[in-house]
């Protein structure tokens, strides 16, 4: 005669664990906040796989802008059309994966419950946090080596290894700016000095180029907004400058209590949204020599500027829950593996006349 297994979970309900796990860890993600499934989101979240010539791929595509000045009068139209001039990059895709096991004797069904409960919870928190540092991590063009605080990984991370790893690469020349505290010059970290302090004056520059350079913005209410994702500190700095303070104040004297300023989470000025975060890349965590500045002792942060489509983000399916038995049936060991992918995507600009990162803005400065 078969006992009955408490422990054991059936296929319908593992796909419900997994789906609790992705729900939990995407509640967590600083990257809901700016993920969508279209083309006017900062994270462009791809959930399809898409056939072509080469089989079923992960794809982002982007569209560049018409060029071309038209046909005027009765002239004739046939012949003269322009071709839509689309760029599409395959996102490669690899799998994440974290496992817990239990200390004791799992004899009640209650008290595997409560360890599958526990389990989640930890699982979903590690899967968010993983998913913010490899998605900042690929946006800012800083290797899987390293920590979002500018430290190295540990010797036994296997992030460097992932598949699309080798894709990350550093801000295209037109996409990254060193702000020297008082204008906007060319990407240059060993040029980064105390000096280089953030100010209402750096985002003020900082949308102009933007818009001089064509990097697509984001759209909501007939508007065009540009993400500034900073760390704490460098908002702190802003807040200190007496002309950010005027421009803040301005907004909700007219807006009043509708403002974002007053949600105490985002602040909307001059068409940035500014988002602080204390995972943006900095290098507090990187040791003397290999910091920023000349002699590598200054510390830096790396503030993105994130426009549409900044980001591609393969998200084909929810974790996959699995457990095992140890030890006789004493212990239980739950697995969670998570498909994804990230792609930063670059495009030949026609105003630049260079190939050039799609949506994003690496923008370098001083980090108290």
């Amino acid at each position: 005669m078969a006992a009955t297994n408490f422990a054991r979970l059936t296929p319908r309900q593992k796909v419900v664990w997994s789906r609790d796990v992705w729900e939990a860890a995407r509640d967590q993600m600083l990257c809901k906040k700016f993920m969508g499934e279209s083309e006017n989101a900062a994270f462009h979240r791809i959930t399809e796989l898409t056939k072509d010539e080469k089989g079923e791929r992960v794809l982002i595509h982007l569209v560049a802008d018409l060029i071309g000045d038209g046909v005027i009068g009765d002239n004739n139209r046939e012949g003269m059309e322009e071709e839509l001039m689309s760029y599409s990059q395959e996102i490669t895709i690899d799998l994440i994966s974290h496992q817990v096991v239990s200390k004791g004797k799992l004899a009640e069904q209650k008290t595997v419950i409560k360890f599958r409960e526990m389990a989640r919870n930890r699982l979903a928190h590690w899967m968010a946090d993983r998913v913010d540092q490899l998605a900042l991590l690929t946006a800012s063009g800083i290797s899987y080596e390293y920590n979002l605080d500018g430290s190295k990984r540990d010797a036994s991370s296997p992030f460097p290894d992932l598949a699309f790893a080798a894709d990350v690469s550093a801000p295209t020349s037109k996409r990254h700016r060193l702000w020297n505290g008082t204008s906007l010059v060319a990407g240059d970290t060993t040029a980064i000095t105390t000096d280089c302090t953030p100010s209402y004056k750096m985002i003020v520059d900082v949308i102009a180029y933007c818009k001089t350079h064509y990097i697509k913005p984001l759209r909501a209410g007939g508007k065009d907004y540009y993400v500034f994702l900073m760390q704490p500190n460098s908002v702190a700095q802003l807040k200190k400058d007496p002309d950010y303070l005027r421009a803040v104040q301005n907004i909700a004297a007219k807006d009043g209590q509708k403002s974002p300023f007053f949600t105490g989470a985002t602040v909307t000025v001059d068409g940035a949204v500014i988002h602080e975060d204390r995972r943006v890349f900095g290098t507090q965590g990187a040791p003397d020599g290999e910091k920023w500045g000349s002699q590598g002792k200054v510390n830096g942060t790396r503030t993105l500027v994130l426009g549409a489509q900044a980001l591609g983000v393969a998200d084909l399916e929810n974790p996959e829950w699995e457990e095992k038995k140890f030890n006789y049936g004493k212990k239980l060991g739950i697995s969670v593996d998570k498909l994804l992918g990230f792609l930063k995507p670059k495009f030949y600009s026609i105003y630049d006349k260079s190939v050039e990162d799609f949506g994003v803005l690496a923008l370098d400065h001083y980090q108290q």
